[in-house]
């Protein structure tokens, strides 16, 4: 049972998430995995948990508006 776990910020809109799980699903049941054989795991982290380039995301992106997530 393949199970994919997707780390996204905090604030992921739930639409994005359906997306994500429907579609991942997909690719495993293009290759002849069931459907019900498949779980995908979302994970929100705080971008304050979240380090790019030695800062947290959050101050990294303070000033950034990213589409997908709700504001």
């Amino acid at each position: 049972m393949p199970t994919v776990h997707v780390n996204v910020w905090k604030g992921f809109k739930q639409e994005n998430v359906n997306y994500l799980i429907e579609n991942l699903t997909k690719v495993f049941v293009d290759l002849g995995i069931p459907a019900d054989a498949v779980e995908i795991l979302i994970h929100e982290v705080p971008q304050s948990h979240w380090g790019i380039g030695g800062i947290p995301a959050s101050e990294k992106f303070k000033d950034v508006k990213i589409p997908g997530w709700d504001e």
